[in-house]
């Protein structure tokens, strides 16, 4: 699968798909439509520039990915919302949007959903020091609500720091 992403940045992407028939497969019956059969694993990976235009082709992409394995729509938003956020976390935050730095991401599906991994180059972060979005403190500031997001979208959302730095945050969506 090749996927379009920004034409003002390059971007290397590699896809790798699994077919397998499958014919002892239980009959799922996700909420959108159904993923074919016989597709038991797909995953499509690409690299992106550390640019913030870079965000809303690679969220669409996922979207798009996520309708193809079966999805809903109004979940294929939802897991839209959450990769706007990590991505723009790590181009932000992460890599401080460093031409130098690049953001890997990652789309597979999965048996019972969609796996969506996206690592950045920065120095890592604990997402416990990340100050509570709905505390009164912070509700009327205009950010600091990227991993409440991901957290409210998607079934799970998980942070692991590299041993050389970068961070990698895995989000599942189940059927």
């Amino acid at each position: 699968m090749v996927l379009p992403l920004t034409r003002a940045q390059p971007t290397c992407y590699t896809s790798v798909s699994v077919l397998l028939l499958d014919r002892q497969q239980p009959d799922r019956k996700p909420h959108g439509r159904e993923a074919a059969p016989f597709v038991t694993e797909q995953t499509t990976r690409f690299v992106l520039p550390s640019h913030i235009e870079a965000v809303a082709d690679a969220a669409a992409a996922a979207a798009d990915f996520a309708r193809n394995c079966g999805v809903a729509e109004d979940e294929a938003f939802g897991i839209d919302m959450a990769v706007r956020e990590a991505i723009t976390n790590a181009i932000v935050h992460g890599n401080k949007e460093d031409d130098a730095k690049q953001v890997k991401v990652a789309f597979t599906c999965i048996p019972d959903g969609v796996e969506i991994e996206i690592t950045d180059q920065g120095e890592g972060f604990d997402p416990e020091h990340v100050p509570v979005p709905t505390a009164a403190e912070n509700l009327l500031k205009t950010s600091g609500r990227g991993n409440f997001l991901m957290r409210s979208f998607m079934d799970e959302v998980h942070w692991e720091s590299g041993p050389e730095g970068g961070t990698t945050v895995r989000m599942i969506k189940k059927f």
